[in-house]
This record gives C-alpha cells, structure tokens and sequence, in this order.
C-alpha cells in the first residue's frame, strides 16, 4: 500500500487543481435544468414520506418508472401515492420493503425487476431514522436500531440491485446521507456515526464498481422540516423512558429536550434534494459526482470533501487503484 507522504499529497493536489472549482460548479450546475428520465426504473426506500415521496412524483413526473418502497403496507401513504399516480398516469408502483428484513427487499427488488423485464437503472437509498441524545445514553437497543436502518438497511439495498446492474454493465446507487456524515454536532446520538459509515462504504463502492460502468453518488443534505421529527421524536422518548438513570443523570439538560424537537426555524424546500438527485441522472455517466451537498443552508462539509478527495488521490493515484480513484474524483 502506498506511504501518505507531503509529496504524494502535493502530487494529488497538482494533479486535481481544478478539482474543487470542478465539484462546486457540478454542484451548482445540477440544480439548472430537470432532466428526462424516462426509460429509467428507479426504486427508491422510505418513500412514505419526505425526500422518498417528493423524490417518487418528481422522478415520475420527469417519465421514470419508480418503484416506491416503504414498510408496514397497506398504510394510507401507500394509498395515497397510489391515487396520485391514477389521477396523474404516473408510472408509479408502491412496494412493501422493511430495509431491516433480508427476505423483503430481495422481494421488493424481485418484483421490480419483474415489472421492469431486467435490472433497476437507479437505485435511491434513502430510508432512515434519528434518535438523540448523548452517545452513552443510548442503549444497545437504539444503536442496532439506528445502525441496522442508516447502515446495513444501505446495504442490503446495495446487495440485491448490484447484480441486475452488473449484468447490464450500468446503473447508479444514490445514499442519501447527510451534511452530518462529514461534521458532528453533539448530543445527536449515533446518527453522525451511522452517516459517516454510509460515507464511507459508498466511497469505498463507487471505487469498486468503477469497472461495471456503475455511478454512486452519496447526497449530504442539511436540516429540512420532513416528517422525520416527528419519528426521531418517538424512538428518542422512548429512549429515555427505558434508558438507566446511571446514564440519563450525567446530562439533565439534554435529556429533558429527547423527544421534544420539531423542526421549527428550517423553512429550506426538501425539494432540493430530489431535484439535485434527478438532476445527476441528467449529467453523462462517468462525470457524476461521488459527493453532493445538498441545502439551504449552510454547508460546512465542503472543506473536508475536498481535502479527502486529493488526500485519496494523493495516496492511492498513482499506485495499481489510481484508474478507480482517478475515475470516481473525475481527475
């Protein structure tokens, strides 16, 4: 493996000089135009709500088959997506896929495909939940909770698409992470950890997956007013009604607002990020970025995006994965 020295660094950084210049016009420049997307089929997690179901009518509306996914079906959401796509003829089919079972989302993905006649074209892992909280306040029931949703539910989605894809020698995986996955705020239980783990394994896929023409794109959006309060609200109360006093005690403060946040002050449209996803679908295989913050507001991850991007290039450019790294960083 080759050694991370200043001059391998100096190397990457000369190499990619347009590098960040390059990702924030990408960035900028995916938000101009609505591409179409039909002849594409999409299946997109957590589609009950939020960015999932704004991402299912705005894929479908741009001509997609989309495949909308969510848990405990028959629901009124599944009904309710199900009319919109009646009365607007949208090509929209609502799946039942729990991402914490195995047995469902190789269903889920079966029936897909089935529908489809061959592999899903984009697959948008966005399924996902929030406790708060201190890190030690949360009980071995809440951290296999949230890393089994945020992580390996991420994986098991990855998993069972990959080989329709591979089969056609194209496709692209979104992981709808977040802004939290490159920076930390305190008292939010292990949702930075769970986001930089999906970081992570993305990067790590986008490299592997170079040789099958496969894109992946790791969407960071910031805070938006989605219905994800309202869930992170039940699962942080009902954290803190089993959780010890031995370790609710250490933090009066902190404990006494689990369960009680609501959004308020972030009035960013969640439209931003189905529209930035779509948009990456509109630019040329092979120019789509690895990394996408999404938000409207600050976005103090650009920085560190930047500096990991020529770090990788730096270290491993011009050694036998330079051609995997090189293409994933478009340098």
């Amino acid at each position: 493996m080759p050694d991370l020295t200043r001059r391998s660094l100096l190397a990457g950084a000369a190499a990619t000089g347009a590098l960040a210049s390059t990702t924030k016009l990408a960035a900028r420049d995916v938000l101009e135009a609505a591409p179409d997307l039909a002849g594409k089929a999409v299946l997109i997690t957590g589609t009950s709500s939020g960015f999932g179901r704004l991402a299912s009518e705005h894929f479908a509306r741009l001509g997609a088959t989309v495949f909308a996914t969510m848990r405990n079906t028959p629901r009124p959401e599944a009904e309710e997506l199900r009319q919109l796509a009646r009365d607007e003829k949208l090509d929209i089919h609502v799946l039942q896929l729990d991402v914490l079972l195995d047995d469902e989302v190789a269903q889920a993905v079966a029936e897909a495909e089935r529908i489809a006649g061959r592999g899903l074209d984009v697959l948008v892992n966005n399924a996902g939940i929030g406790i708060t909280g201190p890190v030690e306040v949360q009980d071995m029931e809440a951290t296999r909770l949230a890393f089994d949703t945020n992580v390996l539910g991420y994986h098991r989605l990855a998993r069972a698409v990959l080989p329709g894809m591979r089969a056609r020698q194209q496709g692209h995986i979104f992981a709808v992470a977040s802004q939290l996955g490159r920076v930390i705020v305190p008292y939010a239980g292990h949702y930075s950890a769970t986001k930089f783990a999906v970081e992570a394994m993305f990067e790590q896929l986008a490299y592997e997956l170079v040789p099958h023409n496969i894109g992946v794109t790791v969407i960071e959006p910031g805070g938006y007013p989605t219905q994800v309060w309202v869930n992170r609200n039940r699962y942080s109360r009902e954290l803190k009604e089993r959780a010890s006093p031995l370790h609710l005690d250490g933090y009066p403060q902190v404990v006494a607002r689990m369960g009680t946040e609501d959004g308020s002050g972030r009035s960013a449209d969640p439209m931003d990020v189905p529209r930035a996803i779509a948009k990456v679908l509109g630019m040329a295989p092979g120019t789509r970025p690895v990394r996408l913050p999404v938000s409207g507001g600050a976005i103090p991850q650009v920085a560190i995006n930047e500096v990991c991007a020529r770090t990788q290039l730096g270290w491993l450019g011009e050694s036998g994965y330079g051609p995997l790294i090189k293409a994933v960083h478009n340098a």
